[in-house]
């Protein structure tokens, strides 16, 4: 055993099953090992890594903010978060952000902005929120109390209250959920690690007028699905609506921790001093690097690479009989299996130069966003090559 793994063993809480090996440089979408064996990089780090590793122009610019300016108290003013703030708010038409450090984080800032705009309009006893089952929402006590999935709920009780749970795709089900006493609908387009399900366009059609109507607001996490991961710059594009709030994290940042609540002329004033706060929100290394992520990826022309490659992520999958199917949107994409089991694919790849994730019993790709040609044919090769071996190929 490497010393790397020897102390992660003896002195980090073992909160993660780690696969068996220790990565210690990248560049684009290749890393390498303590052994100096390269991957094809298909995971981005959970999707955060949207531009790859050490994208050079990201690491000037981080650089270059660090040796400025690394910190500044939110009681003052930093050009890195002002600049992002604009940039984010012109890319998705957004009045206003608030400015978190991950998706947990963001999502528990939208649960507020929602109760407290009941609140404000309302009085008390209108709070409860409406999630969608096998949805994944973060891993602190609230955010795990709007998950759905029953896995999620246990050991940490008790719950934050609160939270009802109705049927993905099923606009019936969702009404009936729906009395005096809800506030929001909480909803991912794209549930990601709940098996990378999209919703059905009609669902989310007759979800928004439903709302609409009844000044119930619509928060759309979209931590794994926003910042060009699905193809256009937010999910919701897709989808001909704009939520009231929609969150952000993973990608934003190109490998730095950052989470982002965006905010409609709703809502955009809810929240004002001393109601919700962060100290490390709006960091101005992390919003450097955002910015870098934002120049790049709010692009028609990167999002139309963005849609092409995963056509072909899509195309290398045809004519397996391994491959049950196919979900997801953009390049996300969930593969869904014949007989295997994704944890055995999922090691199996990694054996051969190849990282991958799973979600529940898929398969799921979340590659770099600007992946060249080169290694996303490579890595497509090793994955064919897994999965064929089931029908009696050899590996090399």
């Amino acid at each position: 055993m490497s010393a790397i793994k020897e102390h992660d063993k003896k002195q980090i809480v073992g909160t993660y099953a780690r696969f068996d090996v220790a990565m210690v440089s990248g560049k684009s979408a290749t890393c390498w090992d303590e052994t100096g064996k390269s991957y094809i990089d298909f995971t981005s780090g959970i999707g955060v890594n949207s531009l790859g590793f050490a994208d050079d122009e990201w690491v000037e610019v981080i650089s270059r903010q660090a040796g400025n300016l690394q910190h500044m108290s939110n009681l003052y003013y930093t050009a890195p978060c002002v600049e992002l703030a604009d940039r984010l708010c012109e890319a998705t038409g957004y009045e206003k952000v608030f400015f978190a450090n991950s998706g947990a984080e963001a999502n528990e800032g939208a649960i507020k902005v929602a109760r407290k705009y009941s609140f404000d309009k309302y009085g008390e006893g209108r709070n409860k929120i409406v999630c969608l089952i096998n949805s994944f929402h973060g891993r602190t006590v609230t955010t795990l109390s709007a998950t759905g999935q029953d896995v999620f709920h246990n050991y940490f009780f008790p719950f934050t209250e609160g939270f009802v749970f109705a049927k993905a795709n099923d606009l019936v089900d969702v009404v009936s959920k729906i009395d005096d006493s809800v506030c929001a609908v909480m909803f991912e387009f794209v549930q990601g690690e709940g098996g990378v399900i999209p919703l059905e366009e009609s669902f989310v059609e007759g979800l928004y007028t439903y709302c609409q109507k009844r000044d119930i607001l619509t928060i759309a996490d979209e931590v794994q699905t926003g910042v060009g991961r699905t193809g256009t710059f937010l999910a919701s594009e897709q989808f001909g609506v704009r939520p009231d709030i929609t969150t952000l994290a993973k990608g934003l940042g190109g490998g730095l921790p950052i989470g982002a609540v965006l905010c409609n002329e709703k809502t955009c004033n809810v929240l004002g001093p001393g109601d919700h706060g962060s100290t490390f929100g709006g960091n101005p290394v992390s919003c450097a690097g955002a910015n870098v992520c934002m120049n790049r990826i709010a692009n028609d022309a990167f999002l139309e690479e963005v849609r092409r490659k995963s056509r072909v992520i899509k195309e290398a999958m045809m004519g397996i009989r391994e491959v049950e199917g196919l979900s997801g949107l953009g390049m996300m994409v969930g593969i869904q299996l014949h007989s295997r089991k994704a944890k055995e694919v999922a090691q199996d790849c990694l054996e051969h130069g190849l990282l991958v994730l799973t979600a529940k019993e898929k398969i799921r790709l979340l590659p770099p966003l600007n992946i060249t040609d080169e290694e996303l044919s490579r890595g497509l090769k090793i994955l064919r090559e897994v999965l064929l071996a089931n029908e009696g190929d050899i590996l090399g």
